[in-house]
């Protein structure tokens, strides 16, 4: 009897999918922020067939994703906008109160500030940012000239991005 009874729970466990011996890992859906400066809600064809802007790439996204009807920004030029999306505050409770940073500006944000990296990878993510930064590379100078041969002393990775 107790074979029969070890045989029922080994096939019952066995088709049942109950593996007690491996854990799986909690998978973590992969997240896309785009910021894209200078488009309007009609420029994309996805919102707007009558768009003379080819965007298959966002249309893509839209077919095969989730498309956002009702979206709000802190500000309406490129710095501040930035700032709020990688810190998560309002742009002017930062060190740059109107106006967009330079060519050659210092780091508006705090190196020890968390910020959207930083919070991520403390849920697991791996993090990237790529393309315009505009909130200060730290560029080294001398006097009134910009050394364009030493090492940039700010950037994305000072905040919490692995690339």
């Amino acid at each position: 009897m107790k074979n029969y009874l070890f045989i029922l729970l080994f096939i019952l466990f066995s088709f049942t999918g109950c593996n007690y011996s491996v854990s799986k890992e909690k998978e973590l859906p992969n997240i896309v922020l785009i910021l894209a400066d200078d488009m309007g809600y009609g420029d994309p064809q996805c919102y707007n067939s009558n768009s003379k802007i080819p965007t298959p790439n966002i249309n893509n996204l839209a077919a095969n994703g989730i498309m956002f009807t009702d979206a709000h920004t802190n500000s309406s030029v490129c710095t501040p906008t930035r700032y709020g999306l990688i810190t998560g505050q309002y742009s002017w409770r930062g060190p740059l109160k109107k106006g967009v940073t330079w060519s050659y500006d210092t780091l508006i944000i705090d190196k020890n500030r968390e910020t959207v990296a930083t919070l991520l990878k403390k849920a697991g993510y791996n993090t990237a940012c790529v393309g315009k930064w505009h909130l200060g590379l730290g560029w080294q100078t001398t006097g009134d000239s910009i050394l364009f041969n030493a090492p940039l002393t700010a950037s994305p990775n000072d905040l919490g991005f692995d690339y």
